[in-house]
């Protein structure tokens, strides 16, 4: 099935359904605050390298965490037992996107550009991007980024300057979006990593069904 190519003047995707089985969607558009949004909002999302043409996915099987199944090891217990531990939310995310960039986890490479870093900080200035840091003994420790709609977030990408600091930032996120019942953290793609953490894959039927009870009609 040949992939959709964008309009630069038109905010539109084709049908999520449309995907190929790899989840690749369609190619070029641009990185504009709106097209963003009615990405996100249908599950779509940007993914490429530096210096490509933009890509845009939507995974038909969706792997997410539910924040109340947030799954926190008896090693990882141990170790908030013993240290103080905290995060801070949005006290600078153009740095934790940047630290991201550069210190991204699990050897997997970065795909975040100096394009990505500019239009996810207008995502953040309009209110639809949050920067998440976790501290450990009042030592900056990692953190991560994501778009949060309604009541979903969708996470971006991670970083550790300790053990255990992405870990940590992504475990207190998650009981405090418990707590604000948001339906889901979407993952994007599956990784062992994230499995061991709660992660789960779920159909898009269900998927779009947390959707629309977290996000609702926003366009």
């Amino acid at each position: 099935m040949p992939v959709y190519r964008l309009p630069k003047k038109e905010i539109t995707f084709p049908l999520p359904e449309m995907a190929e089985e790899s989840g690749l969607l369609a190619i070029g558009g641009d990185l504009s605050l709106d097209r963003l949004l009615l990405a996100y909002c249908n599950g779509i999302f940007p993914w490429y390298n530096p210096g490509d043409e933009i890509m845009w996915w939507c995974p038909g099987r969706r792997f997410i965490i539910r924040p109340s199944k947030i799954h926190i090891s008896h090693s990882m217990k141990k170790f908030m037992k013993k240290h103080e531990t905290k995060i801070v939310i949005n006290r600078d995310f153009k740095e934790t996107m940047h630290r991201c960039r550069l210190k991204r986890e699990f050897n997997e490479g970065t795909w975040i550009g100096d394009d990505m870093e500019d239009a996810y900080y207008k995502l953040f200035k309009a209110g639809y991007a949050t920067s998440v840091e976790s501290f450990i003994d009042n030592k900056p420790a990692g953190g991560l980024y994501g778009v949060a709609i309604g009541r979903c977030f969708f996470g971006e990408s991670m970083y550790s300057d300790m053990e255990n600091g992405s870990k940590l930032a992504l475990i207190l996120l998650a009981k405090k979006l418990e707590k604000l019942d948001y339906q889901m953290i979407d993952c994007q793609f599956y990784t062992k990593h994230l499995e061991s953490m709660g992660g789960e894959y779920i159909s898009f039927e269900e998927y779009k069904n947390l959707l629309d009870k977290g996000i609702g009609s926003f366009f």
